[in-house]
């Protein structure tokens, strides 16, 4: 398929779910924020994790800042993301409170900045995603911070795209500079789709009672 249409179909499929996502009733958000938390517990724990990298949701995403608070609250250290101009990921640990907008229009920690190399050192990364399909391949939001960071790393750890449950489907348009993620994490289940993440044995769980 050519380059463009490729291109074209990723527009017309992010636009779609950027208008699912601003149309999902504020009552199911915040039930799925509670069980998107505790599926992002059970993953780390599962994991052993003793440090992760993750991001600040934007408010149409699956909120993260419960979870990461539950984080800063175990002792695990957590790394987020700095946007830079040329294209690369800065990190910093934030203090848990101060936040700022981004030169792209994300929300990002305000804090000590420890350089694109800090990720190499965590044992799990927690993604945004606007959509996975079952292979692991991951549709961004169009940037390609996230996809340029994973394939700069020799030795990367287990890669989880963070979704609603209906962000997971059969097959999303890919592009040769598209990076694959090990599983997804949704409200209702942490789903492994590489081998390495399905030997794992994490717990996948099941839909949780409203």
């Amino acid at each position: 398929m050519p380059a463009d249409e490729i291109a074209n179909q990723k527009r017309a499929l992010r636009a779609e779910l950027r208008e699912r996502r601003r149309n999902k009733p504020f009552v199911t958000t915040e039930r799925e924020t509670e069980q998107l938390t505790q599926r992002l517990q059970a993953l780390v724990s599962g994991l052993r994790a003793t440090s992760l990298s993750a991001y600040l949701s934007a408010p149409t995403e699956p909120n993260t800042r419960p979870f990461l608070n539950w984080a800063r609250d175990a002792g695990i250290r957590t790394l987020l993301p700095i946007s830079r101009v040329d294209g690369l990921l800065d990190w910093t640990t934030g203090d848990g409170e101060s936040e700022v907008v981004s030169h792209l229009g994300w929300p990002e920690a305000a804090g000590e900045l420890l350089g694109p190399m800090a990720i190499d050192e965590v044992d799990v990364i927690l993604v945004p995603a606007a959509s996975v399909d079952r292979s692991g391949m991951r549709l961004g939001w169009g940037k390609g911070y996230f996809d340029k960071m994973l394939g700069s790393m020799g030795k990367c750890p287990p890669v989880f795209a963070v979704l609603f449950d209906d962000e997971l489907v059969d097959e999303v348009p890919r592009e040769r500079h598209d990076e694959p993620v090990d599983g997804v994490v949704t409200p209702s289940r942490i789903v492994p789709l590489s081998k390495r993440a399905k030997a794992l044995g994490l717990p996948e769980g099941q839909t949780l009672p409203e």
